[in-house]
């Protein structure tokens, strides 16, 4: 049977035609010949340039055959030792050709994790491979849908920290709040009887259709918070409605008006500590950031694993959406006083194990405290379907399976309808927005915010590839502290500097640029920011399509092409369209590419090379973009920005730029921020030119570097 080849239904960048296998020779029989002729093809695509996504599923599905073969082979009982031995020599091989395959191109490594996501396209492929070699596959069966989870679900996963049982046992005495769980009933009298629910969701395309879906908000100026920073007045007035004594929100401004500021502020007004924070993966590293930006006297933990480095006393604790099967149950009995759920569209369908496990954990918050801060954020449009709000709306307390509960059963009841009366929509409507819904969009409050400016968003890199970045790192790092130190003990002159010698720092630094520079052999800056930038491909790709769901169109910029082709592979799994602008188009491709990105509403992305889509191209149908990875030079990315800052854009612009916590490519960020006279990461339209050369920042970047591992051994 053929192989399919691989087909990329969200771009507009053709591919070139799939290579065809030999035919197995006489003799050959079985799944391992089939696996070692996809594996060769795939050390030849990599040897001649780094690995589109096409071969990296094939790598991926030769990666998770081999490991069932090996299984297999192990289990098989009618198996001699012999031909066990012979079998597994034969696995061994490819195993060996798949590792010098990634040691070519590291950014491979992730696809080998126990975790790592299987496309679509990677099972159809893994199931033509086995029909090649003459095995049936198996059937995909639909996982069925998990029974709801209560208060005293517990599985052989759930883990419980050992600093969470140190705080338990700290404060024993977190006994339920019973009037907090009967203040959420309240008894209908003229609506008894009446279906209500399904009538609420309707209230939002009968009622008032096109008006605002924002409850009335404080006035409220801009508020000087830690450190100088400002709350601009969209973001006070939530702080100022939670200080009034207001406890739900459904926050749902647009991407770019800062939620996060609003929901930390918010927790501090209404001294909702502990704080419960449950975000996507790809921002939770932000979300520590943030803590220590608004709220620097308050402490975060971020929840990893198994959660053997939490802090349980911490103010301030965030788990991604993951991992939440396995902390479920301290979660809802650390004592909370306050809960965010960050992209709260995660939760739209009820069924989904994420989403009772958030429900969960809301419900025994709400059981042990009275009336706890409740916060939703999501920058999705409330009128796309108002039933995938259900959910979101049952986290807050606002309603249950069956009807509407507490505070916004007794503001229907108030309201004297019923929903056979003309008025009952509109004012069903304005009920739920006034229980907190909050939505604003940047051209509400374009005179709050600047016309354009750069936000940080800081990722982990974790697992093996996050482990082999930080050892290079630890390894160039000590490799300068070496040549230093030599400089020191062959220093002739009688100078004599107490404590580090800055001069020879530097010089010692400008010796390892010129080094790297001449493409000498080993990890130096160059490769070691190029790996940073394969390992976030994936992040900023994850980021990308939550701002195409949330606002619309987004532009993604980055400077290598295996960085523009995971992004691609990762828009083309979602089912997102885009379109694909690089420096080997010919004009008349590229032309089209950007007139399908401006005039067709379904093409969401346009993934840009910084090089070849920096300048001379009009992108202002959207306003928002994302920098994958760090240029050496604050004009680039301006010069990215620019694409859609132009004439003509009426509405803010915002690039998110992905930065690596924890590696160098942070204080490349920082470097190039004050080369530039960037103030916090804002840019206001009149910033001076960025006289700096990028040979600057990259020689501050290895000082750096070498003056942070000497001050490590006490030398300062």
């Amino acid at each position: 049977m053929a192989r399919p080849g691989r087909r990329r239904s969200g771009g507009t960048r053709a591919e070139g035609g799939a290579q065809r296998r030999r035919a197995p020779r006489t003799g050959e029989q079985g799944l391992i010949p089939v696996l070692v002729d996809v594996a060769r093809e795939v050390d030849g695509a990599v040897q001649r340039q780094p690995a589109r996504p096409a071969v990296r599923v094939k790598f991926q599905v030769v990666a998770l055959l081999v490991r069932e073969e090996r299984a297999r082979v192990m289990a098989d009982e009618s198996l001699g030792t012999a031909k066990r031995t012979q079998e597994l020599k034969r696995l061994d091989g490819v195993a060996t050709l798949l590792a010098k395959i990634a040691a070519r191109d590291t950014s491979l490594l992730s696809l080998l994790a126990e975790d790592a996501r299987v496309s679509d396209t990677a099972r159809a492929l893994k199931a033509s491979l086995m029909r090649d070699a003459g095995l049936e596959p198996p059937e995909e069966v639909e996982a069925p849908a998990p029974p709801p989870t209560t208060a005293s679900t517990t599985t052989s996963e759930q883990v419980v920290p050992v600093s969470v049982l140190q705080r338990q046992r700290a404060n024993p005495f977190l006994a339920p709040d019973f009037e907090a769980a009967a203040e959420r009933l309240a008894r209908p009298r003229r609506l008894a009887g009446w279906e209500l629910l399904e009538p609420l969701f309707r209230s939002f395309e009968y009622g008032d259709a096109g008006a605002p879906a924002c409850m009335a908000m404080p006035e409220a100026g801009s508020v000087a918070t830690a450190h100088g920073r400002a709350l601009m007045p969209h973001q006070a007035q939530v702080v100022a409605a939670t200080a009034r004594g207001h406890r739900t929100f459904l926050l749902a401004d647009e991407p770019g008006l800062g939620k996060t500021a609003q929901a930390l502020l918010a927790a501090q007004a209404a001294d909702a500590y502990p704080l419960l924070v449950v975000a996507p993966n790809v921002v939770k590293t932000n979300w520590a950031h943030e803590v220590g930006m608004w709220t620097p006297h308050r402490r975060a933990t971020v929840v990893h694993g198994d959660g053997e480095q939490v802090d349980a006393f911490a103010d301030v604790v965030i788990v991604n959406y993951e991992i939440l099967d396995r902390h479920v149950g301290w979660l809802g009995d650390l004592g909370f006083r306050g809960m965010v759920v960050d992209e709260a569209h995660f939760i739209k369908n009820k069924r989904s194990q994420r989403s009772q496990h958030v429900l969960s954990i809301a419900d025994r918050i709400r059981d042990r405290t009275p009336r706890p801060l409740m916060m939703a954020l999501t920058g999705t449009p409330l009128i796309n379907d108002i039933e995938d709000f259900r959910a979101i709306w049952q986290y807050l307390g606002w309603i249950d399976d069956e009807k509407p509960l507490g505070r916004l059963m007794t503001a229907l009841e108030e309201t004297g309808l019923t929903p056979a009366d003309p008025g009952f929509y509109a004012a069903a409507r304005s009920t739920v927005i006034d229980m907190g819904i909050v939505r604003r969009r940047k051209a509400d409050v374009a005179a709050d915010i600047p016309a354009r400016r750069v936000a940080d968003l800081p990722v982990e890199l974790d697992g093996a590839v996050g482990r082999s970045i930080r050892a290079a790192e630890a390894a160039l790092a000590s490799r300068l502290v070496s040549r230093y130190r030599a400089a020191l003990e062959a220093r002739t002159d009688a100078v004599v500097v107490d404590g580090l010698d800055l001069g020879l720092a530097r010089r010692v630094a400008a010796a390892e640029l010129k080094d790297s520079s001449s493409k000498a052999k080993g990890e130096n800056v160059f490769t070691m920011v190029r790996r940073i930038g394969q390992a976030k491909a994936g992040l900023a790709a994850d980021y990308t399509a939550q701002l195409a769901r949330n606002v619309g169109k987004v532009v993604f910029f980055a400077k290598h092409v295996d960085v523009m082709d995971q992004a691609e592979e990762t828009f083309a799994d979602r089912g997102i369209k885009y379109a694909s602008i690089r420096g080997d188009q010919t004009p008349k491709a590229r032309e089209k590419n950007v007139a399908a990105f401006t005039n067709d509403p379904e093409v969401q992305v346009a993934v840009c090379s910084l090089m070849a889509a920096g300048v001379g191209i009009n992108l202002q149908v959207a306003s928002n973009l994302v920098l994958a990875e760090l240029s050496w030079t604050d004009a680039e990315q301006t010069q990215a920005i620019d694409r859609i800052h132009r004439i003509g854009q009426d509405e803010p612009v915002t690039a998110w730029r992905i930065i690596a916590a924890q590696t160098i490519d942070s204080k490349i960020a920082e470097l190039i921020d004050a080369k530039s006279g960037l103030a916090a990461r804002a840019l206001d339209g009149a910033a001076e030119e960025d006289a700096s050369s990028s040979t600057d920042v990259q020689l501050e970047a290895l000082v750096s570097l070498l003056t942070d591992a000497l001050a490590a051994e006490g030398v300062s």
